[in-house]
């Protein structure tokens, strides 16, 4: 997976939870409703603690193989959880719509952030294509 694979990959999670969060507020009083999540950071995180790590003496930023793919970049999807831990109203229902609003825009901002980035990326791309 490069680079541009992973933003693509943030990208979708993003969008995906943006749904998620929606979906949330929409059942917001819907009965026995349990709130999801989208799980992606943490798995990424533990997929690259358990990731072979440089050696001393070694480069610390990987180098992408000739085919465009590093073996340094772990292969992690994204997933929708169901949320049973949390405080549940006397109707079973555990979504709070102020944590949700908030983590929509959240969420909102990191896919903008994203959106940024890969902007850039092309940008500086079509520059080193064409010229200043």
């Amino acid at each position: 997976m490069n680079t541009m694979q992973l933003l693509q990959l943030s990208l979708d999670t993003a969008s995906m939870r943006q749904q998620v969060y929606a979906n949330n507020i929409a059942n917001a009083e819907t009965p026995n409703y349990k709130r999801q999540d989208v799980a992606f950071e943490t798995y990424f995180q533990q997929a690259l603690e358990n990731a072979p790590q440089a050696k001393p003496g070694e480069y610390h930023i990987p180098i992408p193989a000739l085919n465009g793919n590093s073996s340094t970049i772990p292969d992690v999807q994204p997933t929708i959880v169901t949320d049973e831990t949390s405080k549940v109203d006397n109707n079973g229902n555990n979504v709070d719509l102020t944590s949700e609003m908030t983590n929509l825009a959240e969420n909102q901002v990191r896919y903008n952030v994203l959106v940024q980035d890969v902007t850039d990326r092309l940008q500086r791309l079509r520059t080193a294509i064409q010229g200043s």
